[in-house]
């Protein structure tokens, strides 16, 4: 079962609880990406231990690799990858657009090759639909069309195909039964294509609502508007997801305007690359000013990798390829995002969210590097 609830709003910001199972997570919600069921460097435990409530994993890559045979031989997606929370399934509409020179798309549904050996597939909305219902998703997602930011022409025919195929995705869903099912809404930066899709979705038995389509072109005050957009015409006793969203002060903004749920790949694959999240600006850990470094990556962060590394040592690892400064960044960056959360939803219980957004973005823009 799964229901959503809010227990405290200010203007739009939204403080909730989604339940689901025996599971209650509080929102507004990160989740980490973990597209082929595991978050990159960390164990279940390690995310257990910074508070990860949900992560995001990917219907194409598991359909892939190692194929939903074996999830379900393990017994489902939670025992195979050894999560215990909330794990939301991308339905794989996002490959469409990054990977959209391997892909081919008609009205019944897509077709691919596989990168790994070139075997030819094709998935249908009802395939993704039973595929995630077999593997125990907790929360899926239609099958969508997601557009370049290109011409209107391509972006509307998106967004007709997009609704039809959550028709038949909801009519699938039937007999393959769901924990909950998430609409994907398209339009790119459109707001009467934007309009369309949510007219025709929200009359559809969802228990959310995702803003798919951001990301993929469009300026970043065109992408807040459309999140602010989408967010005041959705049902308002619906969680609003905000899909590939990331950066911290994008997430307040969003937060701002209505949207309860969040997945980027930028604090796990930021952590790899070397930048690290603090709350005075990003640190570049290779740079050369770091070498005798004797300081943690923030003073007043107490995750593991700030309690006992210094910047030196971090740096160390990193210019050497040590697999372990994967493990140690990313704690850092994703205890930064966690808590960021917590502190986003605390304000908003105090009706204080306004002035922390402002304090949060000003102390930020005080740059270290």
């Amino acid at each position: 079962m799964f229901s959503f609830s809010i227990q405290a709003k200010e203007k739009k910001a939204r403080a909730g609880i989604i339940n689901i199972d025996k599971l209650s997570i509080p929102t507004p919600l990160f989740m980490p990406v973990g597209t082929q069921a595991t978050v990159k460097a960390m164990t279940p435990k390690m995310l257990e231990e910074l508070n990860v409530k949900a992560i995001l994993s990917n219907i194409y890559h598991l359909y892939l690799r190692p194929r939903k045979e074996v999830i379900q031989k393990i017994g489902g997606l939670h025992k195979f990858c050894g999560f215990n929370d909330m794990i939301l399934t991308d339905s794989g509409g996002f490959q469409l657009f990054s990977l959209r020179n391997m892909f081919t798309k008609d009205e019944l549904g897509i077709g691919f090759s596989s990168p790994f050996d070139g075997s030819k597939h094709f998935l249908t909305p009802e395939d993704i639909i039973q595929i995630q219902s077999e593997i125990n998703s907790d929360v899926a997602t239609c099958l969508d069309v997601c557009p370049p930011y290109t011409d209107r022409y391509e972006i509307k025919e998106s967004v007709e195909k997009t609704i039809r195929w959550a028709e038949r995705s909801i009519e699938t869903r039937k007999k393959y039964p769901l924990n909950a099912l998430f609409g994907i809404i398209q339009g790119s930066v459109y707001k009467d294509l934007r309009e369309m899709c949510m007219e025709k979705m929200i009359k559809m038995p969802f228990e959310g609502y995702a803003i798919g389509g951001l990301s993929t072109g469009e300026s970043p005050q065109e992408m807040i508007n459309t999140v602010e957009l989408c967010s005041s015409y959705l049902p308002f006793n619906k969680p609003h997801y905000a899909m590939g969203i990331g950066t911290p002060e994008d997430i307040l903004e969003c937060v701002e305007r209505g949207i309860d749920m969040f997945d980027c790949v930028l604090p796990t694959r930021n952590a790899r690359n070397g930048m690290l999240f603090t709350h005075e600006g990003n640190i570049h850990i290779k740079n050369k000013q770091y070498t005798f470094d004797k300081y943690p990556i923030e003073e007043k962060c107490n995750c593991y990798t700030c309690r006992y590394f210094s910047r030196a040592y971090l740096r160390h690892l990193f210019k050497t390829d040590e697999l372990l400064y994967y493990t140690l960044s990313t704690i850092h960056n994703l205890h930064f995002y966690i808590s960021l959360m917590k502190d986003i939803r605390d304000a908003i219980l105090k009706n204080q969210f306004r002035q922390f957004k402002e304090n949060f973005t000003r102390k930020r823009n005080e740059r270290i590097d």
